[in-house]
């Protein structure tokens, strides 16, 4: 997250808010479409969210703050109304 405030010095604040919805908006993408994803962020969701972070995208306290408030069956609960042609599977996990 410190990176994310030294990194934002350098850019015009339009040019910020537009990194930062657009890291919003890939990681609701991969929440919705990324079944490993989406079960790491469910069975971590702060480590998940560092890993996005570390991974050079950025996101504010308050956005981190509003991932972890957001109930947590709400992202499988959409996955699963989004059509599975669309849907990165997770073709390592155990089958039962």
């Amino acid at each position: 997250m410190a990176s994310y405030l030294v990194w934002s010095l350098h850019l015009s604040p339009r040019k910020v808010v537009r990194v930062a919805q657009r890291s919003i908006e890939i990681l609701i993408g991969r929440l919705l479409t990324d079944e490993a994803f989406r079960r790491a962020f469910l069975n971590n969701p702060s480590g998940t969210l560092q890993i996005f972070c570390e991974a050079g995208r950025e996101l504010t306290p308050l956005e981190i703050s509003a991932f972890l408030a957001t109930p947590r069956d709400l992202w499988s609960e959409a996955a699963e109304k989004i059509d599975t042609r669309l849907q990165k599977a997770d073709l390592g996990k155990e089958r039962s």
